[in-house]
């Protein structure tokens, strides 16, 4: 459906456009916020030379970078900045913050946008170079660093319910004791992660525990 606006301002042949039609119409499947920096590249080349069959040069680059694109998506934001955004809203929710949900989209919504916008406009400059965008932004390396600080702000939570509360789940300790084993729990985590776990398993894992926790602690 992108393309289409291309093709009807190439003016191209009638069968010259059915090619091209043909050749876009191929299997394309990638992270919905990386189509555009493709798209960019798709409409620069088109731009300059009509484009049709295996070895058209629009194909290949669909071809090449669609799955890689679809990788970086999901670690990114499937898999680091949507729970983190999620967490801080949550927190905000448990401080009695009505506007939380607004927290999220502000945390959340400006980086896809950015990649969305940013990144067609550097595909359409760069061409077949308008995957140099999005490696310069070195996404995988900045998810690693949001699942860190996620892993920071839960523990952090922890540190802040057990002080305030009192408690710790089925046993009643000391301050000092409640601060020792959030430590744990942190060191535990880092432990897990070197172990080759996932990060984001230990995120929710850790979200269950404390939901668990606090829920024993309303008990009690």
């Amino acid at each position: 459906m992108a393309i289409i606006p291309v093709i009807r301002e190439l003016r191209l042949p009638r069968e010259e456009s059915k090619r091209l039609m043909t050749t876009h119409l191929q299997l394309f499947n990638t992270h919905p916020y990386f189509s555009a920096p493709i798209i960019g590249s798709i409409v620069r080349l088109e731009e300059g030379q009509a484009c049709s069959g295996e070895d058209c040069n629009a194909h290949a680059i669909k071809q090449s970078l669609m799955a890689s694109y679809a990788a970086i998506g999901d670690i990114f934001f499937w898999g680091a900045l949507r729970p983190f955004a999620v967490i801080f809203a949550v927190i905000l929710i448990y401080m009695g913050f009505i506007l939380a949900p607004v927290a999220f989209l502000l945390v959340y919504t400006p980086a896809h946008l950015w990649v969305r916008l940013k990144g067609f406009i550097e595909g359409y400059r760069g061409g077949k170079k308008g995957f140099e965008f999005i490696r310069s932004l070195d996404l995988p390396g900045a998810a690693v660093k949001i699942r860190w600080l996620a892993l920071v702000v839960l523990s952090l939570l922890v540190v802040w319910q057990t002080s305030s509360h009192g408690y710790w789940p089925f046993i009643k300790v000391s301050g000092i004791m409640m601060k020792l084993t959030a430590l744990a729990t942190v060191l535990f985590c880092l432990f897990l992660i070197k172990k080759g776990i996932s990060q984001i398993y230990v995120i929710y894992g850790a979200v269950v525990i404390f939901l668990i926790a606090s829920w024993k602690g309303f008990l009690i």
